[in-house]
C-alpha cells in the first residue's frame, strides 16, 4: 500500500515538473494535448487539445495549431473537465467551527441585507486549497443567520484578495424563508411553564418578512420617483437595508430563497408570486421532489443539497436525498448542486456522484456542477464549460472526478496554473518519511514500556 501511495505522489510531482519549477501559480501560454476533453457544452473530444492564453481558453479541438512558445502538458490517457462550481457554501467565511473568532458568517441582527459576504472572505483559508485540489474552482459563499443575512458572492478559489477572487460579479440576496412548524411541534419548558406556540412564531416571522418587503417596495417607489424628477422634492433619507433589497424588487439582482420542506416550498412559491418577483432561485430544496411539478410550472431554478444526507422523514425511502435532484430534473426543473458546507466543500464531486447513481445520470450530474450553475447565475458566457473565449477554469484528472480513486493532476483557475498543494498533501509528504534527515533512527519502544 505504501508503495502505491509513493508511486501516485511521484506521478503528481513528475506531472508538474517543467510547468512551474518555483511552485507558484502562473498565467501563460499552455497547451494540454492528447487528452479526452469533456467540454459539457459541446460533447466529448476523445483526443484533443486545449490552448490557454492568459485567463482565457483560446482554442479547443482535435487539430489545434500549437504555438512554439507554449508550455506543453501531455494529457495522454488523461481527461480535462471544466472546473466544478459549488452553488452554496460558507467556504472562506469560517475556519474552525468551534472557535467563534474564526467565523465570520453572520452579523448582529436579524435583518442585514446590506452586509456583503465578499468583504469577509479570507483568501488564505486552509480549506480553499483542500477544496480546489478536488477539482472545484468556484463557489458561492453565503452569509447565515437571520431572516435576511446579507449578500452571497461567487468566488474563484485563487487570489490574494477577495476582489481578485470575485467571479463574474455575481452577488445574491439571501433570504431564509420562515419555516412552518411540524405537526405536534413545540416543547414544554424545563421546570414547567407555558408551551411555546410554533404557529405563532411562524406567523410572526412571516409578518416580519412582509413588513420589511412592504417598506422596501415603498422605499423603491420613493427613490425612483425622486430620481426621475428631483426638482422641488426632498431627497429621501438613505436606508442601507432597504437599498440592498431594491435590486431584487426591480429584477436586477437574484434572490436566493433558502427553503427545504414541502409546505415551506409551497408557501415560498405563493409568496414569490404575490410579490411578483422574477429573479429568484430556491436553495436547499430537500423535499423538492414532492412538489417538483409545481417548481417546474413556476420556472424556479433550484440549488439542491446536500445530496449526502438522510431522508427528511422517517417514512421516506433511504435514497430520497440522493434521488431528489434526478426527480426535479425529470419534472423539468433547472438545477445546480450544493454541499452547504464550510470546510468539506471538497465533497461536491461525491454529492454529484450519488445524484448521478440515483437517477440523475452522469452527464446531467456533471452539468449540475458546471454549466448548470453558470446558466442559473447568468455567467455561462464565461464559466461552466470548455469553450473558446471562456475563462480557463479547468482541471486534468486520471479518471472520473466523481470516483474517489481519481487523482487531480493539474488545475487552472482564471488561467493560473495552480500547484496541486494542500495541507493534507503537505502532511502526507511530511510523515511519509518522518525520520529522514536523522543521523540515527529513533528507537521505537513497546507500548507497555
Amino acid at each position: 500500500m505504501n508503495l502505491l501511495l509513493t508511486l501516485i505522489l511521484a506521478t503528481l510531482n513528475l506531472f508538474q515538473t517543467g510547468q512551474q519549477q518555483d511552485q507558484k501559480a502562473r498565467q501563460g501560454l499552455y497547451a494540454i494535448t492528447n487528452a479526452r476533453i469533456e467540454t459539457v457544452s459541446d460533447g466529448t473530444i476523445e483526443n484533443g487539445t486545449v490552448l490557454i492564453e492568459g485567463d482565457r481558453i483560446v482554442a479547443v479541438g482535435e487539430n489545434v495549431v500549437i504555438p512554439a512558445s507554449a508550455t506543453i502538458i501531455d494529457g495522454t490517457g488523461l481527461r480535462v473537465y471544466p472546473g466544478m462550481i459549488d452553488s452554496g457554501t460558507q467556504l472562506a467565511l469560517t475556519e474552525v467551527g468551534s472557535v467563534q473568532e474564526t467565523n465570520d458568517t453572520n452579523e448582529v441582527g436579524d435583518v442585514t441585507p446590506h452586509m456583503d459576504a465578499l468583504t469577509a472572505v479570507n483568501p488564505n483559508a486552509v480549506a480553499i486549497p483542500i477544496t480546489r485540489v478536488a477539482g472545484i474552482t468556484t463557489v458561492i459563499t453565503e452569509p447565515g443567520g437571520g431572516l435576511l443575512p446579507g449578500l452571497a458572492a461567487m468566488i474563484n478559489l485563487f487570489g490574494y484578495t477577495p476582489e481578485q477572487m470575485q467571479a463574474g460579479g455575481v452577488k445574491l440576496l439571501v433570504l431564509q424563508f420562515p419555516t412552518k412548524p411540524r405537526a405536534g411541534g413545540g416543547f414544554r419548558r424545563f421546570g414547567g411553564g407555558e408551551r411555546p406556540d410554533p404557529d405563532k412564531a411562524y406567523n410572526n416571522a412571516l409578518d416580519k418578512l412582509n413588513e420589511i418587503w412592504d417598506r422596501a417596495e415603498l422605499y423603491d417607489r420613493i427613490v425612483t420617483e425622486y430620481t426621475a424628477s428631483p426638482a422641488g422634492k426632498t431627497q429621501p433619507v438613505y436606508a442601507p437595508e432597504m437599498d440592498a433589497i431594491r435590486p431584487v424588487i426591480r429584477g436586477d439582482r437574484k434572490l436566493m430563497l433558502k427553503v427545504s420542506a414541502e409546505k415551506d416550498i409551497l408557501a415560498a412559491l405563493d409568496w414569490v408570486k404575490e410579490r411578483e418577483l422574477t429573479n429568484v432561485v430556491f436553495s436547499g430544496v430537500s423535499e423538492g421532489w414532492r412538489v417538483a411539478d409545481k417548481l417546474a410550472e413556476a420556472g424556479i431554478a433550484c440549488i439542491v443539497g446536500p445530496i449526502l444526507a438522510t431522508p427528511t422523514r422517517s417514512s421516506d425511502r433511504y435514497d430520497r436525498a440522493y434521488a431528489n435532484v434526478g426527480m426535479l430534473v425529470e419534472a423539468g426543473v433547472k438545477v445546480a448542486i450544493r454541499t452547504g458546507e464550510g470546510d468539506n466543500v471538497r465533497n461536491l464531486p461525491f454529492n454529484a456522484g450519488f445524484a448521478a447513481a440515483y437517477g440523475l445520470g452522469k452527464e446531467a450530474a456533471l452539468r449540475a456542477v458546471t454549466l448548470g450553475p453558470a446558466e442559473i447565475f447568468g455567467i455561462d458566457a464565461d464559466y461552466g464549460s470548455i469553450s473558446v473565449g471562456k475563462k480557463a477554469n479547468l482541471f486534468i484528472s486520471d479518471g472520473d472526478p466523481f470516483e474517489t480513486s481519481t487523482n487531480i493532476l493539474a488545475l487552472f483557475i482564471d488561467g493560473f496554473n495552480v500547484p496541486i498543494e494542500s495541507r493534507q498533501i503537505d502532511l502526507y509528504r511530511e510523515f511519509l518519511n518522518r525520520d529522514e534527515g536523522r543521523l540515527t533512527p529513533v528507537e521505537v519502544l513497546p507500548a507497555d514500556h
